[in-house]
């Protein structure tokens, strides 16, 4: 451990006003606030260092006259060491100059108080401690007492950064080195994915299962136990994040997909996927499902390992299209919008999750068949830029996003346009399209992610299409548009996509597997992916008692005639269903049936 104190002169700021915040960037001066106030600081530096990176504790003690908000200042002696991620301070740094700023809670700092903040940091060639720092514009002036530093990185990982003020100085800093290495544009691009063995088994347990069963499908978290699963040398399984983890290392994989879905009141329009906390329980999905996951994959072990997570799929887009007002609007969707538990929640899972080095975070943002109307569209991009703000998280903290995610809509419409007429009419006039924006999935994909940029998303984030389930292949797939006699006729009798309604989500008969995973098929694209592991059911298809929070959704009821959400239409859902989730042969078998492209 590498310990450095920095004593404070007896200088006197004059003629000072103002209050700070911790933040890293220039050099920024801040003065206290009386005009005559004694800024007067002892500062411990207390480092971690391992080859390429260290972690630092920073604990400020006011000696000085009572200071209500500081800023700390200091620059890296290496013009390559630079900060990495911190917490309890609002740091940047414009090249070797940093600057550590206040939170809202630990501003005000009493003559004789103190206070910590934290951060991860990398350095290359040598790791020289900072020689000056500064306190609200003031010099501390002092000397060092170093020790020796560890030679070989720590074993335990950083403990999570606080998320309510600390009653008392941090004592014991982090002592783990911060996992992988700087995130690449596209973590799929020349990558292998990683192989669940209990989705593996599954399928190899269905006739013809064995020509898909070494694709890469995604991990679902969707309850508090599937973090850690079950003790597998006793019982089988099932397996929890960790084992999926050691299996994916034990493969050599460069990646692994996770879906985070277990948010307060989750699927607020939709019974078939609801979960196991209630609408008001967000401290306990940040607590008891988020820091667990975070722990686990913040491992060192797992640093060279490629993590991806997909962000709470069906949530967001609720809060604009499924709330009063709306067609099919519900009472739950108005409680997580009111009470900000979408919002609050997904945010949290970004900033905790995105800190970590070598996780890839994709939001979800639904499909064309639900937000490709203008009054759906724009709304629902400035939405997940709320999110993206909200519970400490940042545009950093999103990679991408993910559209069709467990759906069905088609990847390419070939023989329908959106742009094509029929003897004048627009197919937007079609009931089909229903005056929708877009009639398939890339289009939509595409066409979404230049909207996310324009809102304020990053010009690079990458867009995944789920094509799991989207492949509409077998006897029933169009080989031509249909006739021209109207616009119904022609849009139904050319559309691939054979569902009776785009609003219809619940294991839907004819459906086939789509595209296999693909990296950076088409611009702006980077792959198409299976999240939803074929053969998983969407919900049940009559009511079935479960201890998972599962309910019964009439979307899974073949006999059920719509509401105002699909048009008023039959579900077209497969019958004799289990519960959301759990394995469904007859549906992998029909998957299989009408894969598009075909199988061998």
């Amino acid at each position: 451990m590498n310990v450095w104190r920095r004593l404070s002169g007896q200088r006197r700021a004059l003629a000072l006003a103002g209050a700070g915040a911790l933040v890293a960037g220039g050099l920024v001066t801040l003065p206290v606030t009386a005009a005559h106030a004694a800024t007067q600081c002892d500062v411990t530096w207390t480092t971690n260092d391992w080859q390429g990176g260290f972690t630092a504790n920073v604990t400020i003690r006011n000696i000085g006259d009572a200071v209500n908000g500081w800023t700390l200042g200091w620059t890296f002696p290496n013009s390559s060491q630079r900060v990495v991620q911190g917490w309890s301070a609002e740091i940047s740094q414009t090249g070797s100059q940093v600057t550590a700023r206040n939170l809202s809670y630990n501003g005000s700092l009493a003559s004789g108080a103190s206070t910590s903040f934290g951060f991860n940091g990398s350095w290359s060639g040598s790791n020289p401690k900072p020689t000056s720092f500064t306190l609200n514009g003031t010099v501390c002036n002092g000397g060092t007492t170093p020790t020796t530093p560890p030679t070989t990185p720590p074993t335990t990982p950083p403990t999570t950064p606080p998320t309510t003020p600390p009653t008392t100085p941090p004592t014991t800093p982090p002592t783990t080195p911060p996992v992988g290495g700087p995130r690449v544009d596209n973590p799929y691009l020349n990558a292998r994915g990683y192989v669940n063995p209990e989705w593996k088994a599954k399928a190899e347990s269905v006739p013809g299962g064995n020509r898909i069963s070494n694709t890469s499908t995604a991990v679902w978290i969707d309850r508090i136990a599937a973090i850690e699963g079950t003790d597998n040398s006793q019982s089988n399984g099932p397996m929890g994040v960790r084992d999926h983890l050691d299996e994916a290392l034990r493969q050599g994989v460069d990646y692994i997909q996770f879906v985070i879905y277990n948010l307060p009141g989750r699927d607020c329009a939709a019974l078939a996927s609801n979960g196991e906390l209630k609408a008001d329980e967000l401290p306990k999905y940040k607590a008891q499902y988020i820091d667990p996951i975070k722990a686990i994959q913040g491992d060192a072990k797992y640093r060279n390992l490629r993590i991806i997570n997909i962000i709470e799929i069906d949530s967001l887009p609720n809060l604009v299209t499924n709330t009063s007002g709306n067609p099919g609007g519900t009472a739950m969707c108005d409680t997580v919008k009111a009470n900000g538990a979408y919002v609050n929640g997904v945010g949290y899972a970004l900033a905790q999750l995105g800190s970590i080095p070598n996780v890839y975070n994709y939001i979800d943002a639904a499909h064309h068949g639900w937000i490709g109307w203008d009054s759906n569209f724009t709304p629902t991009a400035n939405i997940l830029r709320d999110a993206s703000r909200a519970s400490g998280a940042s545009a950093a903290n999103v990679h991408g996003f993910i559209v069709n995610t467990a759906n069905y809509s088609a990847l390419k419409e070939p023989y329908v346009k959106i742009t094509d007429s029929v003897n004048g009419q627009t197919v937007r006039q079609s009931k089909w399209i229903d005056w929708n924006q877009y009639n398939d999935e890339l289009t939509f994909a595409q066409a979404f992610r230049n909207e996310l940029v324009r809102v304020g998303f990053d010009a690079n984030i990458g867009m995944l299409i789920d094509t799991s389930r989207n492949g509409w292949g077998g006897a029933a797939r169009p080989t031509g548009p249909g006739p021209s006699t109207s616009v119904d006729a022609y849009v139904n009798g050319g559309r691939v996509d054979r569902r009776i309604h785009a609003g219809n989500w619940c294991n839907q008969a004819g459906a086939g597997l789509g595209e296999r995973p693909t990296a950076a098929p088409e611009p702006g694209i980077d792959a198409y992916v299976w999240v939803k592991p074929p053969g998983e059911s969407d919900g049940s298809s009559r009511e079935i008692p479960n201890t998972d929070g599962k309910g019964f959704d009439r979307m899974c009821d073949p006999t059920y005639t719509g509401n105002a959400r699909n048009g008023n239409s039959m579900s077209g859902a497969l019958g004799d269903a289990p519960i959301s989730g759990a394995w469904f042969p007859a549906q992998f078998t029909q998957l299989m049936q009408n894969a598009y492209p075909p199988l061998s």
